[in-house]
């Protein structure tokens, strides 16, 4: 490919891209014309799937980038290999995340790490080293935080704390990188049940849903509209946008 033909369509690399959320923000913004890079750790043939998917829909479109997160030299390799295969970025969504419980009565200094890195400073990382090749294009990051960085989720108090962490990240960095390059973020209610460890009894379920005011269950779909809205309007910056059918009205 010519460095012509690389510069023609904008490019977006979705963090966590290969399911759930990820996958429907991957699908979206590939809807709307961009070229999208999908990163994974474990969900390999997910990734691969689904850019098998889009790349017979739009030849050379997406492409799968696995890397462990966690890796120090992971973000400045990431975006690298994005500008070899592209050309360009123009978007960046920082999706991969950590949900886990933990115990306040039995503190583990590895999972308030493995929280707080992958949660925090990965998407940090990640901002700023892709800054200056969203700046070429007036580009933007959106970050996808949770309801729960406002109102605290029992059980998961490390957790909450970095998704508050990266709320305040949104806002001092749309402050930073401003006027070249937006950053927002996404808040999720209940999106999508929480899996393995994390799984809901349909009780669970239940009782969530009857103190949602719109009375059902979200769906990634509801995601990855938020995120294209953020994406494709040029004067909003600093946002958290709530995606939790009212939830928020309630607790």
């Amino acid at each position: 490919m010519n460095q012509a033909n690389k510069q023609e369509a904008k490019v977006a690399l979705v963090t966590g891209g290969a399911r759930r959320i990820g996958a429907a923000v991957v699908k979206k913004l590939h809807l709307a014309g961009f070229k999208v890079v999908i990163h994974c750790h474990q969900s390999l043939n997910d990734a691969h799937d689904l850019a098998k998917e889009l790349n017979s829909q739009r030849v050379d479109s997406a492409f799968v980038l696995q890397r462990e997160l966690n890796h120090p030299d992971a973000a400045a390799e990431m975006i690298q290999t994005i500008i070899d295969w592209s050309g360009r970025l123009d978007l960046l969504v920082n999706n991969a995340s950590v949900f886990t419980k933990t115990d306040v009565d039995d503190f583990q200094p590895d999972d308030w790490s493995t929280l707080f890195d992958v949660n925090v400073k990965v998407p940090y990382l990640l901002s700023c080293v892709a800054r200056p090749f969203l700046a070429k294009n007036e580009g933007s990051i959106v970050n996808i935080t949770d309801i729960h960085a406002q109102k605290p989720l029992k059980d998961y108090a490390v957790y909450c704390q970095t998704k508050a962490a990266l709320d305040m990240q949104t806002k001092t960095l749309a402050r930073e990188f401003a006027p070249a390059v937006r950053v927002n973020a996404v808040a999720p209610g209940s999106i999508a049940w929480p899996e393995q460890k994390n799984a809901l009894s349909e009780a669970q379920q239940k009782t969530i849903i009857e103190r949602i005011p719109l009375k059902k269950h979200g769906a990634p779909e509801y995601i990855a509209l938020a995120v294209l809205a953020l994406v494709e309007n040029p004067y909003i910056t600093g946002q958290i946008m709530s995606v939790d059918g009212g939830r928020g009205l309630k607790d």
